[in-house]
């Protein structure tokens, strides 16, 4: 048993079948956002997965200006220390030189410029030496990256 509708009963008789209500969802506005967001996402995941997954350590960097007590020890590509701008001969030289500034109250702090060229082993020896002479203020002085 089928059910038929009668437009008339309905009050619908004024409509004619081309005019009839329209009862569908005009999708294209929908699909054309769907579109953008698909093209933006396509865009950002090669970004995102091109990075290794580390844990950087969180510091701000703040500009010092050198007090005149600060020590500066400076590596240079072959691997030699100065002590400012006077070439040490030795590593038992630095190590008295330290070890006489880690006695003065209070206690000047040293920066390390290292040649971004030298071998780890001289720059370890300049801090290893800081750390036995008891030095409780190291700090590494570097470029700031060039502004592109």
């Amino acid at each position: 048993m089928a059910i038929s509708f009668d437009a008339t009963h309905a009050g619908l008789s004024g409509l004619d079948s081309d005019d009839d209500m329209l009862s569908d969802i005009n999708t294209t506005p929908l699909v054309d956002v769907m579109l953008v967001l698909l093209i933006i996402f396509l865009i950002t995941i090669p970004v995102v997965n091109a990075a290794v997954a580390v844990k950087l350590p969180r510091e701000s960097n703040q500009l010092r200006q050198a007090v005149p007590e600060t020590v500066i020890v400076s590596v240079d590509a072959k691997g030699a220390a100065y002590w400012f701008d006077v070439k040490l001969g030795s590593d038992d030289l630095l190590q008295q030189r330290l070890a006489k500034i880690a006695n003065q109250n209070p206690q000047p702090e040293v920066h390390i410029r290292a040649d971004a060229r030298s071998d780890f082993e001289a720059v370890a020896k300049v801090v290893l030496a800081c750390q036995t002479a008891g030095i409780a203020r190291v700090g590494f002085l570097t470029e700031p990256p060039s502004s592109p």
